[in-house]
């Protein structure tokens, strides 16, 4: 029987970015590559990051693709090498948390102060 792969994985995985968030890969071969986060996946500590870690896949002819041939796609990148943007000036920021007024709980950027969510 094959060894499988176990994920390191824990219950209470909370990312730093979240879906559609604008990102920069601070390390690896995409360093200072600005995108759009596509998707997160908590689970593996893993961000999906458009334009970023392109990777080539044999595709099979099917019904959307019927020539097949070999295709670029993105691969998913440790949430630990981006960086979340930040509003004001355009530069690579922390996050942090505050909580407003009324009670709800925002992320907020370290450097300017802007409430990002």
């Amino acid at each position: 029987m094959p060894r499988l792969k176990k994920v390191l994985e824990s219950h209470n995985n909370k990312l730093h970015v979240k879906k559609d968030d604008t990102v920069i890969v601070i390390s690896g071969k995409d360093k200072g590559k600005k995108g759009r986060v596509i998707a997160a996946y908590p689970r593996e500590n893993r961000v999906l990051v458009e334009g970023v870690n392109m990777v080539k896949k044999h595709q099979k002819p099917n019904q959307l693709n019927p020539q097949g041939g070999i295709i670029e796609k993105e691969a998913p990148i440790h949430v630990s090498n981006v960086m979340h943007v930040d509003p004001k000036s355009g530069t690579v920021t922390r996050i942090g948390y505050k909580v407003l007024d009324n009670g709800k709980k925002v992320r907020v950027a370290k450097k300017s102060g802007e409430v990002i969510d």
